[in-house]
């Protein structure tokens, strides 16, 4: 592991790592989503401006015809040759009064070649123009010149914002011009409807000269305000041409200074729109024909108010993505260690298992020690038995040695031969219980193999059977008559049933009528039923009785045996009980499954 300096290190380094990526995430999806949308608002300001600069030009186009058109009419050129005849001049007045109320333009009037209005379509309002002298306005010059004039300005006797249009009223027969007919056009109904527009469009527009004076625009405080700031040379200027009348011109609030150079649709400005300045984006267009640059100014607020949910947004998602990296980061470290784990545990089971199989093959021999020093306990229990079973075999040999000697000294050669064929019996009979015995008493080789049962309680009887004999003690012995096998080490069977039956033999030295029962019945199970008349085992030592080192007062020995015995017949899946006859004495039982030859054959 590493210590918790580098560990410490190492967090802090992530954490600046992670923080300089959220920095960087969040300036870039800055500069996106401000990219981004001021190209779509250039796209739209763009539209939007076409759709205004149409609009105004259709607009105007509607009156630019009427002038020429009026002055073909000869009441024009005959009013300008005779102004004194009074009916005449009524005449063009209703007249033209007449047209001003067709053509819904705001004022017509006649101009004579010194620029004196002699009539007019509002000859009866309070603010005529007739007797005015128009002789300053540049439309007069141009038409008196001979050309179509355009001119935008305040009127200085109506005081409301116009756009003019004059054509010359030429001399019948010659090309002398008598005089002008002008057409007055109301900017207010155009501005009104272009405002109307731009609300729908959710924008703001304004209309500048070339001198950058706002004539028109959507939002009152900004008309008849300056874009570039006001010098005294511009203010002489502008009252020099009257164009807006006694109107006082302002200086718009407009930051960064206003250039007239500026890119299209390129140009950010904060505008000052009562209390508050918002910020827009200009996008404008020169209209040659009226002299005007039409600006459309998108606020760029909603681009603005969205940029917290997009940077939110974006945090948000570079977060899941970090702790996504890190999850699977600190996920693939926990399989490493898991891994590493994982071998070392394999490793370690792997030296327990060794350490487990030394120590089983060293509980095995210590196992296998223990049987056989159980083994020769009970040898040493049976001793004085088998000696007296070995001494009477080896006596009668004595004795017929003897005599064949007295016989043969005799000459008497037949019963010599009786003599020696006895002896040859006796001597096979040592052998057979000397190898009894040393069969029982060597150590198993732990191989397992078909043991015939009956055989095995036969062999286990001939060893206890000369304890028994010198007991006294009746024995009673039910074998099946079918020949039945079991698998299991024959010598370690052995081992448990003398055992139980020197165990027997004891219980029943203080008891008057000594009887020892094998009964062996075959079912699904073989069951093998040791019962013996002694005093039975105490209900309280019953749960102890198979514990290694457990003995009570009537038995001898180590305490050993019923415990080994327990484990033998278990390796040989089976089971050994004890209960206490209702007769009296104890009944050990042992249990084990029938060997079947189809059981061990390889499938």
């Amino acid at each position: 592991m590493l210590p918790m300096t580098q560990i410490a290190k190492k967090r802090l380094l992530m954490t600046l790592v992670l923080l300089v990526g959220l920095f960087v995430t969040l300036k870039l999806t800055y500069w996106v989503h401000w990219h981004q949308g001021t190209l779509e608002i250039q796209t739209q300001s763009e539209r939007q401006l076409t759709e205004l600069v149409n609009f105004l030009d259709a607009a105007l186009s509607r009156y630019e015809s009427i002038p020429h058109v009026l002055s073909t009419n000869p009441m024009l050129a005959n009013a300008l040759k005779e102004p004194q005849q009074s009916q005449n001049i009524h005449a063009l007045n209703l007249y033209l009064e007449e047209v001003q109320h067709i053509t819904e333009a705001s004022d017509i009037y006649l101009l004579d070649a010194l620029g004196i209005a002699i009539a007019a379509s509002n000859w009866q309002q309070r603010f005529s123009f007739v007797g005015k002298d128009f002789s300053f306005r540049p439309y007069y010059t141009e038409a008196i010149s001979g050309k179509l004039g355009r001119y935008y300005a305040v009127g200085t006797s109506s005081d409301k914002r116009g756009f003019y249009f004059s054509y010359p009223i030429y001399q019948p027969g010659s090309q002398g011009v008598l005089g002008a007919i002008i057409v007055k056009v109301d900017i207010a109904d155009i501005e009104q409807q272009s405002t109307s527009m731009a609300l729908a469009g959710q924008y703001q527009f304004l209309i500048s000269d070339p001198e950058n004076i706002v004539f028109i625009a959507s939002v009152d405080e900004w008309r008849l305000t300056s874009l570039t700031p006001l010098t005294a040379a511009k203010q002489d200027a502008i009252s020099g041409a009257k164009r807006y009348a006694e109107r006082t011109i302002g200086q718009l609030k407009i930051t960064p200074a206003y250039l007239d150079n500026a890119p299209r649709g390129d140009a950010l400005y904060h505008i000052t729109k009562g209390r508050e300045q918002a910020q827009y984006m200009d996008t404008h267009q020169w209209m040659s024909r009226a002299l005007w640059r039409v600006h459309i100014l998108t606020p760029m607020q909603p681009l603005n108010d969205a940029l917290p949910g997009v940077l939110l947004l974006a945090a948000s998602i570079y977060l899941l993505l970090a702790l996504s990296w890190l999850f699977s980061a600190e996920r693939r470290r926990n399989l490493q260690r898991m891994q590493l784990a994982h071998s070392l545990l394999e490793q370690r089971v792997q030296e327990r298992t060794e350490d487990l199989q030394q120590a089983n093959e060293r509980l095995k021999d210590t196992q296998d020690e223990l049987i056989q020093a159980a083994k020769l306990t009970v040898i040493g229990s049976l001793s004085a038995s088998i000696n007296h079973e070995l001494n009477q075999p080896l006596a009668a040999l004595r004795s017929y040695a003897q005599n064949t000697q007295t016989l043969l000294a005799r000459n008497m050669q037949d019963k010599a031969q009786d003599n020696l064929k006895i002896m040859i019996e006796l001597t096979d009979r040592l052998a057979d219980i000397v190898s009894q015995f040393k069969s029982f008493t060597r150590k198993s080789q732990g191989a397992d193999s078909a043991t015939d049962l009956a055989r095995c309680i036969t062999q286990a009887l001939t060893i206890v059977k000369p304890e028994i004999d010198k007991q006294g003690i009746q024995l009673d012995v039910e074998l099946p008559n079918d020949q039945y096998q079991v698998w299991g080490d024959n010598v370690r069977l052995q081992q448990v049933l003398v055992n139980i039956m020197s165990n027997a033999i004891v219980a029943m030295q203080q008891s008057l009528q000594r009887k020892l029962t094998i009964r062996v019945t075959a079912a699904d199970k073989f069951s093998i039923r040791i019962q013996d008349s002694g005093p039975g085992v105490r209900e309280s030592q019953m749960e102890k009785i198979f514990e290694p080192y457990f003995t009570t007062n009537e038995r001898h020995g180590l305490g050993l045996g019923l415990s080994i015995s327990q484990r033998i017949i278990e390796s040989m899946q089976g089971q050994i009980t004890v209960a206490n006859a209702p007769e009296g004495g104890a009944i050990f039982q042992i249990n084990l499954p029938i060997y079947l030859l189809e059981e061990r054959l390889p499938q």
